[in-house]
């Protein structure tokens, strides 16, 4: 329920909602062996840059915001679906190397998981973006 009252479902449909359970990507330990965060528990310097705003037993959605400067700490994610708020220029550290993404606002992507990646925004304006991750569901026998 959100604070006006009001309860907002985000649905999800086509090929992803099609396959069925989806596995979490597996999380690379960090350089001391423990555990990436997911985007939600990663931070930019203490602070969190992500936000749940719904969630139930298959979908979470999730808005990260990132003022011209920030970024957020390497973390992994889910298969997700994303869409970009307000468009900008982030640079990009994986495992394939670093990149420079240029991503207008209303664009948008999918990913069948990412191992590990950290970003962060250097444009010149805030960006953000929704995140629309399906969660793992129990095999049934």
């Amino acid at each position: 329920m959100h604070e006006d009252g009001t309860r907002r479902r985000w649905t999800w449909g086509g090929a992803a909602a099609a396959a069925g359970a989806v596995v979490l990507a597996a999380a690379a330990p960090t350089d001391n062996g423990a555990p990436l965060p997911d985007p939600l528990e990663a931070g930019w310097k203490g602070e969190p840059v992500c936000e749940r705003l719904e969630e139930d037993t298959h979908h979470r959605l999730l808005r990260c915001t990132f003022p011209a400067g920030s970024g957020h700490e390497r973390h992994f994610h889910a298969p997700h679906a994303g869409y970009a708020l307000e468009g900008g220029t982030m640079r990009i550290t994986d495992e394939g190397g670093t990149r420079e993404v240029d991503l207008p606002a209303g664009s948008t992507w999918t990913s069948e998981g990412v191992r590990w990646h950290e970003v962060r925004n250097v444009g010149s304006t805030t960006t953000s973006y929704l995140i629309f991750e399906s969660k793992p569901t129990p095999e049934t026998p």
